[in-house]
């Protein structure tokens, strides 16, 4: 089996609400789907939802790097060869990881289709028997944000994200009247997205909350800062995670080295798709760290890849893959009974794309054929 074609379709994914973050408010969902054919007639779908606060690439950016670069470079491969595909793609350019991830998943698709197995089968085996979703809450006002937790709470969420990092007292009021309103039960976690920068803003807040009983912050300072982040590790008893400080082998390394967190959130967007995200579980174990499976707020397809690969390794305590959640239309349904998303044995990633809704969502479409 080879690649014969690749079609880049660039979407724009409709959000039920606004989405706030520190660093941005999103109103709908930038993402470009790949369509992988090749000569069996099958055909893999995958995803690449940029952040370009995160991992430096556009919507657009995505969208040239794939039709001028990467489909050129591995039509003509088997989607089996996962490791000449990321080593061809690495040698084509360098970082463009949300691009490569895109490549990456509709290659597991393929395979999986192939081989009549689904994706987890291919990743070692289904772990997990259940997968479970928190519930994400943008930054608004503390009494918005209790009572969007206290629906959460009623819907049967049993985790919350919130969402902080801008005004740093604001940020205290906000954890506390989440706590307040849902009571000592329902597990919560914080994610600063950066916002808090240094390790000194971060622990005026961190103080502040400490009878909140957070499960864990999540990246309170700026993504380079590795040594604040081991700072805050050592001053808070507080679990810290990492996220945007973590895209791939560089960081790992050091990461492992200084041990200036206790979790790490992988994103197939931030590592380049489920082969390098692989990697990056393994290492997270042989070192001790726990791993989640994080999202750049993606549709059914990345979602599905990432819950895929949840569901596969013991390693991977807890997920972060709520786009299709968020979004008034996506491109393929999933098994959603809230708290809890169930996969399927079907092959591949187990989606059924809805075609016409693809393409009314579908803003720019490119088509590149194999050189005879």
């Amino acid at each position: 089996m080879k690649i014969t074609s690749i079609e880049v379709i660039s979407v724009r994914l409709p959000l039920k609400t606004p989405f706030i973050i520190s660093y941005h408010t999103y109103v709908d969902m930038p993402s470009i789907i790949v369509k992988v054919h090749t000569d069996t007639g099958l055909t893999g779908y995958g995803e690449g939802t940029p952040d370009e606060h995160v991992t430096g690439e556009t919507w657009e950016g995505v969208r040239a790097v794939l039709t001028n670069t990467i489909a050129p470079a591995v039509i003509g491969m088997s989607p089996f060869d996962m490791e000449r595909i990321h080593d061809r793609m690495d040698k084509t350019i360098y970082g463009a990881t949300t691009a490569k991830a895109a490549i990456d998943i509709a290659c597991y698709d393929l395979m999986g289709k192939a081989t009549g197995q689904p994706v987890f089968n291919l990743l070692g085996g289904r772990y997990h028997d259940t997968l479970e979703f928190p519930k994400v809450i943008s930054i608004l006002t503390p009494e918005e944000m209790a009572a969007e937790a206290t629906a959460a709470v009623s819907e049967g969420y049993r985790i919350l994200k919130l969402k902080a990092g801008t005004d740093q007292q604001l940020d205290i009021e906000r954890i506390r009247a989440v706590r307040h309103a849902v009571g000592d039960e329902i597990a919560i976690k914080v994610d600063a997205n950066q916002g808090w920068e240094t390790s000194a803003a971060s622990m005026q807040v961190l103080e502040q909350v400490k009878d909140c009983r957070i499960d864990w912050i999540e990246q309170p300072v700026i993504a380079s800062d590795m040594h604040g982040l081991k700072e805050i590790k050592q001053k808070t008893t507080i679990p810290v995670m990492i996220d945007e400080g973590l895209h791939g082998q560089k960081e790992m390394y050091e990461l492992t080295a200084t041990r200036s967190a206790d979790m790490m959130n992988i994103k197939l967007m931030k590592c380049g798709g489920l082969y390098r995200a692989m990697q990056l579980v393994h290492q997270a174990e042989l070192a001790g760290f726990t791993c989640q499976i994080g999202s750049m707020v993606e549709s059914a397809v990345a979602s599905a890849a990432g819950l895929h690969l949840a569901a596969a390794k013991k390693r991977i305590q807890t997920n972060e893959l709520v786009g299709p959640l968020m979004f008034s239309q996506d491109i393929a349904p999933l098994d959603i009974d809230i708290p809890f998303v169930r996969l399927s044995d079907a092959p591949g990633l187990g989606l059924e794309i809805d075609e016409a809704v693809l393409k009314e969502l579908t803003h720019a479409h490119d088509i590149m054929h194999e050189q005879l």
